[in-house]
């Protein structure tokens, strides 16, 4: 069945979400905002574009939140002028952002009380895979709503967890970037360090590939080790920060041992302190590297 569904948050990410949604019929309205990717290829597939979070709602039964983080999330569902109070009665609120779990439960108990339904749904992979309709989620969400959901979570996911109960989703990712990232940041510093030595950058992701270091997070740095390019892993470093601040967080409310985890954010401050936040990844073995 197509649905009536609202977007805030049309990035790198939800770039492709959105033009997967109306591939499978569904009509689409967006909010305008300067974060945005540029929505002339949305609009010419028939999207519409909506000056404020309460037309994005008018017709809505279901909006997609893809936006930076849980400040953000707050301010478009429970701030002035935001979704909650513009919602229709049984309008299901899918939150794909990576967020603090704490928050997240904060939101969805306020979305219940508005009449409305809510599911963090975060994603991983890369916009590359966004746009091919690939993406992995990892659902928080009661089984019914995860039942009815997934039809459409399929027009623009190739793998799709249901983890449990509402948070469940975003206590999920935050473990999931913090072993991605973590390992992006273990091998930046390994490269930085053959760099000062003087090993090959072939010969170096060469004997990884080949042995215990290889794996997704050696092929996603591999090519910038090799020639400076960036483009396996395009996440911005200030992102990073930000993922692993809030797994730091939430490993701090459950008493959680994560001495690895502020090891890894303080490699990725660094990385924004001499890179600027805007670079990806990748681009932190240059940090590493300097003197």
């Amino acid at each position: 069945m197509k649905k009536q569904i609202g977007m805030v948050g049309v990035g790198l990410m939800g770039h492709g979400i959105a033009s997967n949604l109306l591939r499978h019929g569904h009509a689409l309205t967006v909010l305008d905002h300067p974060g945005n990717q540029p929505l002339d290829a949305l609009v010419a597939a028939g999207a519409r574009v909506a000056a404020s979070l309460q037309a994005v709602a008018a017709d809505a039964e279901l909006v997609i939140l893809c936006v930076t983080g849980s400040p953000q999330v707050e301010a478009v569902v429970l701030g002035d002028g935001g979704l909650l109070a513009h919602l229709r009665p049984g309008t299901v609120i899918v939150d794909c952002s990576t967020a603090v779990p704490k928050s997240t439960g904060r939101v969805a108990a306020a979305v219940g009380r508005a009449g409305g339904r809510f599911a963090d749904a975060p994603m991983t992979r890369t916009p590359k895979e966004a746009a091919e309709g690939r993406l992995n989620l990892l659902v928080g969400c009661d089984a019914a709503l995860f039942a009815e959901l997934r039809p459409l979570l399929a027009c623009f996911a190739e793998n799709i967890t249901h983890c449990g109960e509402v948070g469940a989703g975003h206590r999920m990712k935050l473990l999931h970037n913090f072993v991605s990232l973590g390992g992006a940041a273990l091998i930046a510093e390994a490269a930085a360090c053959a760099r000062r030595g003087r090993v090959a950058p072939a010969v170096f992701a060469e004997v990884l590939a080949k042995g215990g270091g290889g794996g997704v997070a050696l092929e996603r740095m591999r090519p910038f080790i090799e020639r400076g390019d960036d483009s396996a892993l395009k996440f911005a470093l200030s992102n990073a920060v930000k993922d692993l601040d809030y797994y730091a967080t939430m490993a701090a409310d459950s008493g959680a041992v994560q001495a690895i985890a502020q090891a890894v954010l303080g490699d990725l401050r660094l990385g924004v302190q001499q890179l600027g936040g805007d670079c990806y990844v990748p681009a932190l073995v240059d940090a590493l590297a300097r003197d």
